[in-house]
């Protein structure tokens, strides 16, 4: 419903208008002011659409009124109501953003017919913003989805340029040159302390908040310039530490990787978040992986890293040998060394436990390994370990005979059918039982192209169908394909054709699409 507020002096003018105004708009609302003051309280109460202000009124002035309003509510529209034609009223006016101005006396068909107007305005005005906090909400829900994605896909598997640098530009987020990964280890039962995760993150506008798995939520975080990586990190986790109540503390741990230059090698700092997130005994309840000891390590930092990255893909590639072997070096790096047998017992025990993370990340679930005993030399520590190795081993072989075939041609078919809907890895996991994790990487090794990709295509092959009805147009379509976002479309289309919607539709239809263009233009 439309609010009116009249402003004038003199009562009987207010009345006049009010009966004008109340015949030709029954359902409207209308409010009146006697002074300039009065009527800066009460557009505060009232929240007009619009305001009827009589110029000259004892005080202040109807001219100050509208500025002292415009202040507190700029979205109010004005008409003058004055019996002087005056050039500088009108140049202040205009100033001010008046709509028009009324003469008194003035027919009643002048009043309706400049009010009807300028109210006119303001509905469309009103459904626009509307249409806009529909489209900003559509819009909010599709990025949570597409940050969730976009960081499984980083992490796990491997995602289109096109995508990071238009959720950078959509999300707003200065620069995403630097960042690195906290790994948060939750309790049993976390769902209801992902939400709390994210909005935490979100609030500190710190970075992305992947989809959760085995316990564990991995964050993608940016770096800020005006404090140090380490200030950053321990504040952050502190802020998310938080979030548990005490009975629970224990429960949750921070592992903190090291910065990365670029998006490319994120995945990196996500596996030193993994080592850093391995000893939890430590009362701060985080750990940066600077601070721990390499697993294995010969001293030379660089080649242990590059030692620890090939032995994450072979635990992902389900290279068993290479991982038994590599498992095994340890052990006569250990023996040779003179370490503690304990201590090179605890050392593979931690090899083993990030093996069985590594896998909970493609959607295995593997019973944590334990030792049966102290190992009593180093040959009874191989024994044990290549029985632990070889249940991990089977538990891997097993579980991809029965998944892979028949959950990708669900996958595909769930995509092509709902292509046009928000669709997540985690929506997609829970329709075929599977982590988005796993998803992520079997889709990659089945179909040769990541999820993003697929989906993409799907859309763009409905968008070209679309685009062949001129009945459509680009807006109509970008919704109808999935998008929320006509730029951002446009931008996808372009960069998986070559051409922008608007250019194919020209090459389709040539004048016919010009005309059709225009009028878009016009709407």
């Amino acid at each position: 419903m439309m609010k009116l507020l009249i402003v004038d002096d003199e009562q009987i003018e207010r009345e006049g208008l009010r009966a004008i105004l109340q015949k030709a708009f029954p359902d409207i609302l209308i409010e009146e002011a006697k002074n300039g003051s009065t009527a800066i309280a009460l557009a505060d109460e009232f929240h007009p659409d619009l305001i009827l202000m009589d110029i000259k009124m004892p005080g202040m002035s109807g001219l100050e009124a509208i500025a002292a309003i415009k202040e507190n509510q700029p979205h109010i529209k004005f008409v003058m109501v004055t019996a002087f034609d005056m050039f500088e009223y009108a140049r202040q006016a205009i100033k001010l953003g008046v709509k028009d101005y009324l003469l008194k006396p003035s027919k009643a068909t002048e009043i309706t017919t400049t009010v009807g107007r300028v109210l006119q305005e303001c509905k469309s005005e009103k459904h626009s913003l509307e249409s806009r906090k529909i489209q900003d909400a559509a819009m909010q829900k599709a990025l949570a989805l597409v940050e969730t994605d976009v960081v499984t896909q980083l992490l796990f598997d491997h995602v289109h340029e096109v995508h990071i640098n238009m959720l950078v530009e959509m999300l707003d987020i200065r620069s995403a040159n630097q960042s690195f990964i906290m790994l948060v280890i939750l309790p049993e039962e976390p769902e209801s302390y992902y939400s709390m995760v994210k909005e935490k993150v979100r609030k500190a506008h710190s970075g992305w908040v992947g989809a959760m798995y085995s316990h564990q939520i991995p964050i993608i975080v940016f770096r800020k310039q005006d404090v140090s990586f380490r200030s950053q990190a321990a504040s952050l986790a502190r802020d998310i530490l938080s979030l548990s109540n005490s009975s629970l503390s224990k429960d949750w741990f921070i592992g903190i990787g090291n910065v990365c230059d670029s998006l490319d090698q994120i995945r990196q700092s996500y596996q030193e978040s993994l080592i850093a997130s391995m000893d939890r005994t430590i009362p701060a309840r985080h750990r940066f992986y600077m601070d721990t000891p390499i697993l294995g390590g010969d001293g030379n930092r660089q080649h242990d890293k590059q030692k620890q990255k090939q032995f994450f893909d072979q635990v992902r590639l389900g290279e068993w040998g290479q991982v038994r072997q590599g498992v095994m070096e340890v052990i006569q790096s250990c023996e040779n060394d003179g370490v503690n047998l304990l201590q090179a017992q605890q050392r593979v025990l931690e090899l083993l436990w990030l093996t069985t993370r590594l896998m909970d990340e493609i959607g295995i679930e593997v019973e944590t390994p334990i030792y049966s005993a102290q190992a009593q030399d180093y040959r009874h520590l191989r024994s044990e370990t290549s029985y632990l190795l070889e249940k991990i081993r089977q538990k891997h072989a097993e579980n991809y005979e029965k998944k892979d075939t028949d959950s990708i041609l669900k996958i595909k078919h769930y995509i092509i059918e709902h292509s046009h809907e928000d669709i997540s890895l985690e929506a997609l996991g829970n329709k075929v039982g599977l982590s988005p994790i796993y998803i992520s990487k079997i889709f990659k090794e089945k179909l040769g192209v990541n999820y993003i990709d697929f989906l993409t295509e799907c859309r763009i092959e409905k968008a070209k169908k679309l685009l062949n009805d001129l009945e459509k147009s680009i807006k109509e379509i970008t919704f109808e394909v999935g998008y929320h976002e006509p730029n951002y479309f446009s931008k996808v289309f372009k960069k998986a054709t070559g051409t922008s919607p608007k250019e194919y539709r020209t090459s389709l239809f040539g004048n016919k699409a010009i005309q059709v263009r225009k009028m878009e233009k016009v709407e």
